[in-house]
């Protein structure tokens, strides 16, 4: 079986206070765009476990620590699984806040429950999705969500971006997570995410932001530069997504932007 796994974008990111499990609570809007990787997965009754080759960009994990794998040890912990071979063509980048580790390990659940037949429900994938990391529940679904907690917990979120654009750049910077975390403030303190995206997207630009943002462009003033020129070609609103590295603007019209505006990947896209 073969499916196509694919990113996110954050709308607005908070962090608002650091829990005693070490974790931190944030609120955030998980939007899923069209741009994927590859994962096919197939049954090999003559073996036991569980192989992966892999291509495309070097994501630079060894084995075992690939969430598709990982995903496999999951539900075999719970489940009679035949062994099973599987194949990764990575496209999105690795510690670019997109989620595309995340995404390959929730779509290896789903793939791996319908070819074994088990009839787990997507709450149950979703369980079992956070055990792989806080940003997996969310591609069982894979539509817009309202996050909170650590980024587990979910509810259904109304918002469209139908027939806007998106220009999404993936500059060749890696961010650590848990570095991006250790330079930040939280801060629960004025209005709710929720309540501001109910403005128009025209006035997002003012009113929503990353709390990433600051300490990240410190560290790394190329990603401040990203999001000015998204504005100068005219995006509407612009934003870093998850802890970075890869920025993207919202256009209202189809873009013109040029690829030698930025040294790195673009895309763009129309949004569903």
């Amino acid at each position: 079986m073969v499916v196509f796994p694919q990113a996110k974008i954050n709308i607005g990111l908070r962090i608002l206070r650091k829990r005693t499990d070490g974790y931190h609570d944030i609120e955030s809007l998980f939007y899923p765009i069209p741009l994927y990787d590859v994962l096919e997965i197939i049954t090999d009754d003559g073996t036991e476990g569980f192989s992966l080759e892999q291509s495309g960009l070097n994501i630079g994990t060894s084995s075992g620590n690939n969430l598709v794998e990982k995903a496999w040890m999951v539900l075999a912990g719970d489940h009679a699984l035949s062994g099973m071979r599987a194949w990764l063509h990575k496209v999105l980048p690795m510690g670019a806040g997109l989620g595309g580790g995340s995404s390959d390990g929730a779509w290896a659940l789903k793939v791996m429950n319908d070819i074994a037949g088990l009839g787990l429900s997507d709450e149950t994938l979703e369980s079992y999705a956070s055990v792989l990391g806080s940003d997996c529940p969310f591609f069982i679904k894979g539509r817009p969500a309202w996050v909170t907690g650590r980024g587990e917990v979910m509810a259904p979120s109304s918002l469209s971006l139908t027939g806007f654009y998106l220009v999404l750049v993936c500059p060749d910077i890696h961010v650590a997570t848990v570095d991006a975390y250790a330079n930040i403030l939280p801060d629960d303190s004025g209005t709710s995410l929720s309540n501001l995206l109910e403005l128009p997207v025209a006035q997002w630009r003012e009113n929503i932001q990353n709390d990433f943002e600051d300490p990240v462009f410190r560290k790394y003033p190329a990603l401040k530069k990203v999001k000015e020129k998204l504005y100068k070609e005219g995006a509407v609103y612009a934003s870093m997504t998850g802890s970075g590295s890869a920025l993207y603007g919202i256009f209202e019209h189809e873009p013109t932007v040029s690829r030698k505006v930025f040294p790195w990947p673009v895309y763009t896209m129309k949004l569903d």
